[in-house]
C-alpha cells in the first residue's frame, strides 16, 4: 500500500519514492586541536566547503578539553573578505546544571552570556583543565552564503565541569549581516584546547 499526499506518491510498498528529496549529511572536514589556540574553517581552504553548496552546515565537537580552568569554548565568523572575526552577533544563552551528588540543580536563562556585539559567542560559561573533563556538542549554521538574510545558528553543548557538574547549554542567535559568512573560528577565551571539530553539509 502506498502513501499519497496531494497527488504525489510519498511511499510505495514501504520505500520512499525515488522522486522525493531525501536529504543527506555529507562529511566535509575534520580539524584536530592539540594545544591549539584556534581552529578555523575557511571556505576554499584545505578542502573546506562553506558556501552555497549546502544551505545548512553542522559543526560537531568531540571532547574539547581546555588547557586552563577559566577557558570558555567560543566561536565567531568572518564575512567573505573579512579578516578580524568581529561580525556583529545577537544570541541568547540558556542552561541546565546538575551535580553528581544530586545536591545542586539550576535551570535558567543566563543573560550574562548573551552576545549583542562583535565579540565571540560562548558555548559554555567555564571549563576545567582536569584531565577527565571535556565538552561535546554541535553548532548548526543556516544558509551562510545568503546575501539576503541574516545568518541564523543554534547550538547545544554538554560540558563535564569540575566537582562533578554537568552543564547543558542551548544557544540560538544570528550573525547580523546580509553578507555571506565563509569562515568560522573556534577558540578558548583564554589559553589553548584539545579535541576534534568536524564539519558536515546538509543537502
Amino acid at each position: 500500500m502506498g502513501l499519497i499526499s496531494n497527488g504525489t506518491t510519498i511511499f510505495d510498498a514501504g520505500a520512499l519514492d525515488s522522486g522525493i528529496a531525501k536529504g543527506s549529511m555529507t562529511f566535509i572536514k575534520k580539524l584536530t586541536a592539540s594545544g591549539a589556540s584556534t581552529l578555523t574553517f575557511h571556505d576554499g581552504s584545505s578542502d573546506v566547503v562553506l558556501d552555497n553548496t549546502y544551505k545548512e552546515y553542522i559543526f560537531t565537537f568531540n571532547n574539547i578539553h581546555t588547557g586552563t580552568d577559566s577557558g570558555k569554548f567560543q566561536f565567531q565568523g568572518n564575512a567573505a573578505g573579512g579578516a578580524d572575526f568581529n561580525e556583529t552577533m545577537v544570541s541568547t544563552y540558556f542552561h541546565a546544571q546538575h551535580n553528581h551528588g544530586g545536591t545542586f540543580t539550576r535551570l535558567g536563562y543566563r543573560t550574562a552570556h548573551d552576545n549583542a556585539g562583535t565579540g565571540f559567542t560562548n558555548f559554555t560559561e567555564g571549563g576545567t583543565a582536569e584531565d577527565e573533563r571535556s565538552l561535546s556538542g554541535y553548532l548548526h549554521l543556516f544558509n551562510p552564503s545568503s546575501t539576503t538574510f541574516v545568518k541564523n545558528f543554534t547550538a547545544v553543548t554538554s560540558n563535564a565541569q569540575s566537582d562533578d557538574y554537568c552543564t547543558t547549554v542551548h544557544i540560538a542567535g544570528y550573525f547580523n549581516t546580509t553578507s555571506a559568512i565563509d569562515e568560522i573560528r573556534f577558540q578558548e577565551s583564554t589559553g589553548t584546547f584539545d579535541g576534534d571539530i568536524c564539519l558536515y553539509g546538509i543537502a
